[in-house]
């Protein structure tokens, strides 16, 4: 019941959920005092279908997450994953602390066979308007070429059986296209997906076709792929204030912006990364999803969808299926 905005979203948000899906149930977990009063007009088919956890503790969004595994043992976060751990729920989603979720999670969920590090994972627009699933976009800030190879085979799984991509096309994130281009981590880990028999490897991708369609699954390091999201993130919003300032430039421009500028802006925001919200804890044995601090209803409600679409896809046997081949 975390994030910027914390119940008033969230409740909501699942409310809408339960009417979509009603083959499904929520536990609220979180401050009963301030989950209850968001309830009360809720149907009688509805209350049936959540359960209110309470929670004594909120981790801090600036909490370094090494100290959410000592401290906060009662908090929202930990208790959510817990009943992931216990199977009680399939699915976390939190708006909480990435630091501390990533930790939380791979310390009481543990992870896969075959896997060193869990991946973040998202969908990013294109312009064939078929997303495209990029990873890792920051828990890992450093990592080797295995550890590639395991994200190109998980967020290859993931854009199959969620994004029912048929055989996604796989490409490393690079300087450059040609085979000479980039450091000895990309060039060795081009080396083994080039050679898995179970990946559709494509080749290298540069920045500027993140977004082209070119490749299904983006494949980088975390601190590659923050800095390439942040990146575009920050493009959409200065072509957003460029837009703004120059309507305002004089009468003309404003009678202009009248006619054009709801269509531009709405083009733009539909493109913007942070509005595809909902991000994924690949290498768990549990579905583990990460939703924007500042997520409003909508964003929200697309997080808990997106943990519902991949629990309904059996994500958790399909990755663990596509990582038992690795040589």
């Amino acid at each position: 019941m975390g994030g910027d905005f914390g119940p008033h979203v969230t409740i909501p948000a699942a409310i809408n959920i339960l009417k979509k899906y009603k083959n499904i149930s929520i536990y609220l977990v979180g401050n009963e005092t301030e989950i209850t009063p968001l309830l009360q007009n809720t149907s009688t088919s509805i209350k049936s279908r959540y359960t209110i956890i309470p929670s004594l503790d909120d981790i801090p969004m600036d909490l370094a997450p090494a100290l959410s595994l000592r401290n906060f043992k009662q908090s929202s976060m930990r208790m959510a994953l817990n009943l992931v751990r216990e199977g009680k729920a399939q699915a976390c989603v939190s708006a909480g602390n990435t630091g501390a979720l990533m930790v939380l999670s791979r310390h009481l969920l543990k992870v896969l066979p075959f896997v060193d590090r869990p991946a973040l994972v998202s969908t990013l627009p294109s312009v064939t308007r078929q997303p495209v699933y990029m990873l890792d976009l920051g828990v890992n800030v450093s990592c080797d070429a295995d550890a590639l190879l395991q994200f190109a085979l998980m967020g290859s799984a993931l854009a199959e059986h969620v994004g029912n991509i048929p055989n996604p096309k796989v490409a490393l994130l690079n300087v450059g296209q040609e085979d000479i281009k980039g450091n000895d981590l990309v060039k060795h880990a081009a080396q083994l997906l080039s050679k898995h028999h179970n990946l559709n490897y494509i080749g290298f991708i540069e920045g500027n076709d993140i977004f082209s369609g070119k490749a299904d699954v983006i494949v980088c390091d975390g601190f590659t792929g923050n800095v390439a999201l942040k990146t575009s993130e920050g493009v959409v919003d200065l072509v957003i204030s460029q837009l703004t300032s120059v309507s305002n430039k004089n009468i003309f421009t404003k009678l202009l912006s009248l006619l054009v500028k709801p269509l531009i802006m709405n083009s733009l925001r539909r493109l913007k990364p942070d509005q595809y919200n909902g991000a994924t804890l690949l290498g768990l044995p549990g579905i583990v999803i990460k939703s924007h601090g500042n997520a409003e209803q909508v964003a929200f409600e697309f997080a808990i969808e997106q943990a519902v679409k991949e629990v309904e896809s059996g994500l958790v046997s399909k990755i663990s299926a596509s990582l038992d081949v690795i040589d």
